[in-house]
C-alpha cells in the first residue's frame, strides 16, 4: 500500500511539471500494466504511477475545459446566479464567489464558466450567502503576476475551479431577486455564525479568530494579527484543516466510545470502539460542513475517514498504512490537492509525528506527557522545515516554542468553547453562547502576550535562498538521521545533510556583469539590478490596498528567493503610487541603504536623485541622466543608465515625450544603450522616435498590466517600435523578463515560458 500510494503520487506529480496536459490516448498503458501486475506484484507500482497520470490529467482536463471564452473578456455581460459561499469584505469592496443559473451577452445567451469570483466597489451593495443576484459584470481569464518565489495566483484560482474572475458594473445596479428562503442552507447558516459570534463579541479584537474558528471566515483578522500569527509561525492554527477537524473528532470519539459502552445492550450490536468512529467522523464530517467544506477541510475529512476505517470496519491496521490509504483517499477525491501547500504540510507532519512516535509506549504522567509533547513538536518543526524553504524562503525561529504554548490552549480551550457555543446559541441561549465566546476569546488574550512577544523579537524570521532539485534529497536523508530514534548510528549527521538545502545560495553575477530582471508587477514598475556584490531596485510597484503592495507581494519574495537579504539602493523615479506603492513593504522586510527619488518628501530618509550624479559597482556603471532638479510630476521622473561592458540599460521612469527630447537635447549618443524599458509603459505620450534614435535598443522590456484601463502599450507606439526593429517583451505577456547578456546581445528570459505550467494562460 505505501510503495503503491507513492507510485500513485508521483504518477501526479510528473502531469504537474507539463506545460500542457498529456493526450489521454496514452491511458491505454494502463491494461498492460494491470495485466503484469496480475502475476507479477512488483509490477503493480507501475499500475498506480500510470492511474495517478491518468486521473490527474482527466480531472484536470475537466477544470480546463470550463473556459471563459476569449471573445467574451472585457464585455459587459448579465449574469443571474447564487451568491455560493461567504462574500468577503476587504478595504477596496467585497468579493464573492456567485454559482452562475444563466449568462448573456446584450440578448445572446452565452456560456461561461458555471463559478466566478466577482469583487464590487459599491459600498451601498452588500451581497449575502444564498442571495439570488441579476447583475452586470466584466469578466477576464485568470492571470496573476508571474515572478521567481511569487504566489502563483493562477494555479490558486484553477484549484478552486475559479475559471473566470472579475468585477460588478455599477450601472445597472444589481439586483435582488426573490428566491426560496431554504436555498444554499450551509452558507446561510455559516453566514448566521459569523453574524451571531459578532453580536457577542462587539468590539473584540478576537471576534475575527473566533468565528474563523467556528465556520471558517477568516476575513475579520486584521494585519496586524496576522503578521503576528506569521513570525511565530502559527497561521496553520486558524484555517480549518487536519488538526482542528482531528481535535473535534478525537474529542468525540472518546466521549462517545465511553458513553456508547454503558449503553445498555447496544454495544451488543455495535461495538463501542466502531460505534465512536462512525460518531467522531459524524462530527468531524460537521466541522467541515460549518467551515463550508472548503478544499482544506475536504482533503482533512478525507483523512479522517481513511484513519477512521480501522476502527469502523473492526480491522488492526499499521499506522503507516492508514496513512499511505488516507493518501490514496485524498489523491483519488482531489489530484488537485498537491498544488496546495497544506497537502504538503499536512502530510509531512503526520509522517514525522509517526516516525519519532513508531514504538513510543503511551505517556504517563505529566511529566512524561510534556517531554512527548516537545518531542513531536521537534519532529514537526524538523520534518517540516525542507517543505517551509522551498515554498516560502523563510522559518519562524519561534515556532517551535510558539506551537507549545498555542495547541494546547486553542485545542483545550478555544475551540471546544467557540465550537459549544455555536451549538447554544442555535438553542436560543443566547446568553450562556456570549458566555461561551467570551471565554474563547478570553482563552485567546491570554496566549496572545507570549505570542506577541515573540513575534516582537529582532531575527525571529530566518530566511534561505530557493535551494537547488538536488538539495532536497539530500535534506529528507539529513530529516531522517535527525529524527531517528536514540542510540541510531550517526545521527548528528543529519545536521550535514540539511547544510545544502540552508546554505546553498543561487548562482550570481560575475565582476563585470550586470543582471537585471524587470518584475510582473501588473499596471506598474519594478525592476532588480545586481552585480557581483551589490542590489539595486529601481521603483516598487503599487500598493493595491492597505493590506496587499507589489513590495511584500513579488519585490521581496522575490529578493528571498534569490538570497539577497539587503538592497544597497532603492531609487524610486517618482511620486505615483504604481511606482511607489510598495517601497514601505520593502523597507520593513529588508535593510535598505541609500534611496534616491524625484519626492524626497514622499519617501522619509531619501536624498533628491539630481542629474548629473553616478556611481560604480564591481565593474558596472550607474548614472543618473535626469532631472537637473528634482520635482513632482511623471516629467521629473529619475532616469538611470546603467552600464557594463557587454551593454547598457536606460529606465527612463515614466517620462513623456517633452522629457524625452530634452533628455535627447542633453545628452545625445550618450544615451544609447541595447536595451530600453519603455516609458511610461508604453502610452501614446512617450517613446518618442527622438527617443528612439538616440537609445537604438536591440530590445525593449514593457511594464504593462494584464487588459489595463489605458490600453498600455498603446498600438502606435507598439508599431513604433516595430518599424525600428526592435524586440519586444511585455509583462502581462511574459512575466518577469530576465537580461542577460550573451556574445555582446542582450538576452531576455521570459519567466512565464521558463516556469509554465498547463493551468498557467497564455
Amino acid at each position: 500500500m505505501r510503495v503503491s500510494a507513492l507510485a500513485f503520487l508521483a504518477g501526479i506529480l510528473w502531469v504537474q511539471q507539463l506545460d500542457t496536459l498529456p493526450d489521454l490516448h496514452w491511458g491505454w498503458l494502463l491494461l498492460p500494466a494491470l495485466a503484469l501486475a496480475r502475476y507479477r506484484r512488483v509490477a503493480l507500482p507501475v499500475v498506480f504511477l500510470v492511474a495517478g497520470a491518468l486521473w490527474v490529467s482527466l480531472r484536470a482536463g475537466w477544470v480546463l475545459d470550463e473556459q471563459l471564452p476569449a471573445e467574451l473578456e472585457g464585455r459587459d455581460l448579465r449574469l443571474d446566479g447564487h451568491v455560493a459561499d461567504l462574500p468577503v469584505t476587504r478595504e477596496r469592496g467585497t468579493r464573492f464567489v456567485l454559482d452562475v443559473i444563466a449568462a448573456r451577452d446584450d440578448d445572446a445567451p452565452v456560456t461561461v464558466p458555471h463559478r466566478v469570483q466577482l469583487s464590487t466597489y459599491d459600498p451601498g451593495f452588500r451581497p449575502q450567502a444564498g442571495q439570488r443576484l441579476r447583475l452586470t459584470a466584466r469578466l477576464k481569464r485568470p492571470h496573476g503576476f508571474r515572478n521567481p518565489g511569487g504566489f502563483d495566483y493562477e494555479a490558486h484560482l484553477f484549484q478552486q475551479r475559479l475559471r473566470a474572475f472579475g468585477y460588478v458594473r455599477a450601472h445597472p445596479p444589481p439586483e435582488r431577486v426573490e428566491q426560496d428562503a431554504t436555498a444554499y442552507p450551509l452558507a446561510r447558516l455559516r453566514a448566521r455564525v459569523s453574524r451571531d459570534i459578532a453580536e457577542r463579541l462587539p468590539d473584540n479584537r478576537y471576534a475575527g479568530m473566533i468565528t474563523a474558528f467556528a465556520n471558517g471566515d477568516r476575513s475579520g483578522i486584521d494585519s496586524a494579527q496576522w503578521e503576528a500569527l506569521r513570525r511565530t509561525g502559527t497561521t496553520h492554527l486558524i484555517a480549518i484543516s487536519g488538526m482542528h477537524i482531528g481535535l473535534v473528532a478525537g474529542a468525540v470519539f472518546l466521549v462517545a466510545r465511553r458513553l456508547w459502552a454503558l449503553a445498555g445492550r447496544a454495544p451488543l450490536w455495535l461495538p463501542a470502539p466502531q460505534a465512536a468512529a462512525l460518531i467522531a467522523l459524524l462530527a468531524g464530517a460537521g466541522y467541515a460542513a460549518l467551515a463550508g467544506f472548503a478544499i482544506p477541510t475536504q482533503r482533512a475529512l478525507v483523512m479522517l475517514a481513511a484513519g477512521l476505517s480501522a476502527g469502523i470496519l473492526l480491522r488492526q491496521v499499521a499506522t503507516g498504512q492508514l496513512l499511505a490509504l488516507a493518501l490514496l483517499a485524498v489523491l483519488i477525491f482531489d489530484p488537485l490537492s498537491v498544488m496546495a501547500g497544506g497537502f504538503w504540510l499536512s502530510f509531512l507532519a503526520v509522517a514525522a509525528i509517526l516516525y519519532v512516535v513508531h514504538g513510543v509506549g503511551r505517556a504517563r504522567g505529566l511529566r512524561q506527557y510534556g517531554r512527548e509533547l516537545v518531542r513531536v513538536q521537534w519532529a514537526v518543526t524538523i520534518g517540516l522545515l525542507p517543505v517551509l524553504i522551498v515554498l516560502f524562503q523563510q522559518v519562524s525561529l519561534a515556532a517551535p516554542l510558539a506551537n507549545l504554548l498555542a495547541i494546547p490552549v486553542i485545542g483545550m480551550a478555544t475551540i471546544p468553547a467557540t465550537l459549544l457555543g455555536v451549538a447554544v446559541e442555535m438553542t436560543g441561549l443566547a446568553v450562556l453562547a456570549g458566555g461561551l465566546f467570551q471565554f474563547a476569546a478570553w482563552s485567546l488574550d491570554l496566549l496572545w502576550r507570549p505570542l506577541e512577544a515573540l513575534a516582537g523579537v529582532d531575527g525571529v524570521m530566518w530566511s534561505a535562498a530557493q535551494p537547488p532539485a538536488w538539495a532536497l534529497p539530500c535534506a529528507a536523508l539529513g530529516v531522517a538521521l535527525l529524527l531517528a530514534p536514540r542510540g541510531w548510528p550517526g545521527r548528528w549527521l543529519g545536521a550535514i545533510w540539511l547544510l545544502p538545502l540552508l546554505a546553498v545560495r543561487p548562482a550570481g553575477p560575475a565582476p563585470g556583469e550586470l543582471w537585471l530582471t524587470l518584475l510582473d508587477v501588473g499596471q506598474g514598475l519594478a525592476v532588480v539590478a545586481r552585480t557581483a556584490g551589490h542590489t539595486l531596485v529601481y521603483d516598487t510597484g503599487a500598493r493595491f490596498s492597505p493590506s496587499f503592495d507589489a513590495g511584500s507581494a513579488v519585490l521581496v519574495p522575490y529578493l528571498r528567493y534569490h538570497g539577497i537579504g539587503r538592497v544597497d539602493t532603492l531609487v524610486v523615479s517618482h511620486g505615483d503610487n504604481d511606482h511607489l506603492g510598495g517601497a514601505a513593504a520593502l523597507r520593513a522586510a529588508l535593510p535598505v541603504g541609500r534611496m534616491l527619488t524625484s519626492v524626497p518628501e514622499q519617501l522619509p530618509g531619501a536624498a533628491p536623485c539630481q542629474a548629473p550624479d553616478g556611481w560604480r559597482w564591481d565593474g558596472v556603471e550607474f548614472r543618473l541622466l535626469h532631472p537637473p532638479l528634482p520635482g513632482p510630476g511623471n516629467d521629473s521622473s529619475c532616469v538611470l543608465k546603467i552600464e557594463s561592458a557587454a551593454g547598457g540599460v536606460l529606465l527612463p521612469g515614466d517620462i513623456g515625450v517633452a522629457a524625452e527630447r530634452a533628455l535627447v537635447a542633453r545628452h545625445g549618443d550618450a544615451l544609447a544603450a541595447s536595451v530600453l524599458v519603455a516609458p511610461h509603459h508604453g502610452s501614446k505620450t512617450s517613446s518618442s522616435p527622438e527617443l528612439l534614435a538616440a537609445v537604438a535598443p536591440q530590445a525593449v522590456l514593457i511594464p504593462a498590466g494584464y487588459r489595463n484601463p489605458y490600453g498600455h502599450p498603446h498600438p502606435s507606439v507598439v508599431t513604433r517600435y516595430a518599424e525600428a526593429g526592435i524586440d519586444q517583451y511585455d509583462s502581462a505577456r511574459h512575466g518577469a523578463l530576465a537580461l542577460r547578456w550573451a556574445g555582446g546581445a542582450p538576452r531576455v528570459e521570459a519567466w512565464r515560458e521558463r516556469a509554465r505550467r498547463y493551468w498557467h494562460a497564455r
